[in-house]
């Protein structure tokens, strides 16, 4: 039995909880602060990994895992990279408009693999960056905290990135001007909305919102009345910072409900597909689950058990409506704790006892595969991604403690946000 599986509840997050952080410090850069895509050799910086790592070092702090001025001194020197790196159109910048390309190479913070300005990766740093100016409420050092924070999130030209639209684009190429898709259908974007409707400088009319909203698919799925999107990651992102519980937009309000509901009902639907295996995959029931984006089996096509299966690789995978090819991510139920607690601990300890191999160094890896078998066992994903990781760090804490939702309830940017876009009631 896995020595994790002896220990309480309580000592087993504090393991999981520590193990996913150290992550955040053992693959930054010592000099400009950037956090690491994964722990994989030469791997990019990922502007979203820093807005969870950002967020990540008030916790450490409140934990006693790190002194309150070495999170300053990490967090300063994150700030001053952003706020002095080259914003420009050049195709070899960090950014443009104040918005920050997906990938940066991790020691000069150039952009790299010709990759997209990316909106809702910068929405998810400058989550990061407004959490750690409502956490750091000192002053000296803390005070260039707090003004570097606000002038970044004030730089960012969020009626740029609507193209001339209503609503949001997804990113922006200097090759070639904006991408032809947009936002559509509910998703991980309520914190990118949230963030540019709120903006003192360039803030995005309230209409942005609305119009993304006409574009919800509300369905009765496996039993539940769920607002659906497929992947599991889709209903946590804004979550980590945003406290939903109680507060209604316009779309919420018509159906009695509130994001937060909708995301234990998200859930509710996959324990139902897992239970149901319609595809029947190893490893899947009701107390296994968390299908999701994530590392995969590479792209291929195999004859397995009699017919035929597709591997999708590096896939956004959802349910009830796929892709799905068998593959769990093993951080995704542990990270549902503030909607299901009973749920996420006990499909952790199940995890765990029946395959102890997808947490090492109390580490959870980003894919794992129980139909795709080898002489070495189970294919499993190869090191760890950052987004997995800092994501599992703060619902934990919100589970706990509610230090992040509590900071950000703070944060005058996301209150005038949340109010423009029409959300009422509850601590708002």
């Amino acid at each position: 039995m896995s020595a994790l599986l002896k220990l309480s509840d309580d000592a087993l997050l504090d393991r999981l909880q520590r193990g996913a952080f150290d992550y955040l410090t053992d693959y930054a850069d010592p000099a400009t602060g950037l956090v690491a895509d994964t722990s994989r050799l030469s791997s990019p910086c990922s502007i979203a990994v820093v807005g969870f790592a950002l967020s990540c070092y008030p916790i450490a702090v409140a934990r006693q895992w790190m002194s309150r001025d070495a999170a300053v001194e990490r967090t300063l020197k994150t700030l001053r990279f952003f706020w002095t790196s080259s914003q420009s159109d050049l195709p070899d910048a960090s950014g443009y408009k104040g918005f920050y390309y997906h990938f940066l190479d991790m020691h000069s913070g150039r952009r790299v693999w010709q990759c997209e300005l990316s909106l809702i990766d910068t929405a998810l740093l400058l989550a990061g960056i407004l959490t750690a100016a409502a956490y750091f409420d000192g002053g000296g050092a803390e005070d260039e905290i707090r003004a570097l924070a606000d002038a970044i999130y004030r730089r960012v030209d969020w009626q740029w990135a609507q193209n001339d639209g209503q609503t949001l684009a997804q990113g922006w190429k200097p090759e070639c001007g904006f991408l032809h898709y947009g936002w559509e259908g509910y998703n991980e974007a309520t914190i990118l909305y949230i963030l540019g409707i709120g903006s003192p400088t360039y803030p995005l009319p309230p209409t942005a919102f609305t119009g993304w909203t006409f574009t919800y698919q509300w369905e009765r799925l496996l039993g539940q009345d769920v607002l659906y999107s497929g992947p599991l990651f889709t209903h946590l992102f804004s979550h980590a910072w945003l406290d939903f519980r109680g507060i209604r937009d316009e779309f919420m309000r018509e159906k009695c409900t509130d994001y937060f509901a909708n995301t234990k009902n998200a859930i509710a639907v996959q324990r139902e597909y897992a239970a149901r295996n319609p595809h029947g995959f190893a490893g899947y029931d009701r107390n296994l689950w968390g299908i999701t984006a994530g590392d995969g089996p590479e792209n291929q096509h195999l004859r397995l058990n009699g017919r035929d299966q597709r591997f999708f690789g590096y896939m956004s995978r959802g349910v009830p409506y796929g892709p799905d090819d068998g593959t769990i991510a093993p951080w995704a139920m542990l990270a549902t704790l503030p909607f299901d607690a009973p749920a996420a601990l006990q499909g952790t300890r199940h995890l765990l006892e029946r395959y102890p191999q997808v947490c090492t160094h109390d580490r959870f890896s980003s894919g794992f595969n129980a139909s795709l078998t080898s002489h070495a066992g189970e294919w499993l994903s190869q090191g760890w991604y950052g987004l997995d990781q800092g994501l599992l760090v703060m619902m934990i804490e919100n589970h706990r403690t509610g230090l992040v939702w509590d900071l950000m309830r703070r944060c005058r940017y996301l209150r005038t946000g949340l109010q423009r876009a029409g959300f009422t009631g509850g601590w708002l």
